[in-house]
């Protein structure tokens, strides 16, 4: 049996509470959220005030971070560049908007945290706080 890396609750709940207070010291508002390494989620926060279109929008961004293991960011990059569409991918709940991020134990995807409501720098630069504040050693936003 292969036994891989994976999220907790705690790391999820973390995430969350972290991001929850940076935007609450900022005095702005937006959705976030967590998933495995299956792109499935984990954990959902909407603050008060957030568009509810911004919930399947973070949840479209937890997802494609995990399951195609790089930032969304990236892959808008990748399909603007290339002059596709994000169907190419062939999966309906995938988006090229920025502010998704895979996180890390070594090499290995473990999950992904997401933010939206914000710009695409502002929703990737929260995600990455969320992860930074995991309490699991060794979890990164980039591989190690």
């Amino acid at each position: 049996m292969k036994l891989e890396p994976t999220l907790g609750h705690d790391d999820a709940a973390a995430a969350v509470d972290a991001i929850r207070a940076e935007l609450v010291a900022r005095g702005r508002t937006a959705v976030i959220a967590v998933a495995d390494s299956h792109g499935e989620l984990m954990a959902l926060l909407r603050l008060d005030g957030a568009p509810v279109s911004s919930v399947a929008v973070a949840t479209a961004k937890a997802r494609t971070a995990a399951r195609l293991r790089r930032p969304t960011r990236v892959l808008g990059e990748t399909i603007r560049s290339r002059g596709i569409h994000v169907s190419y991918y062939a999966d309906p709940l995938l988006t090229a908007f920025g502010g998704g991020l895979p996180v890390y134990s070594g090499q290995q995807v473990v999950g992904a945290v997401a933010v939206s409501g914000l710009t695409d720098q502002e929703d990737e630069d929260l995600a990455a706080l969320g992860i930074a504040r995991m309490p699991t050693p060794g979890l990164a936003g980039t591989p190690s």
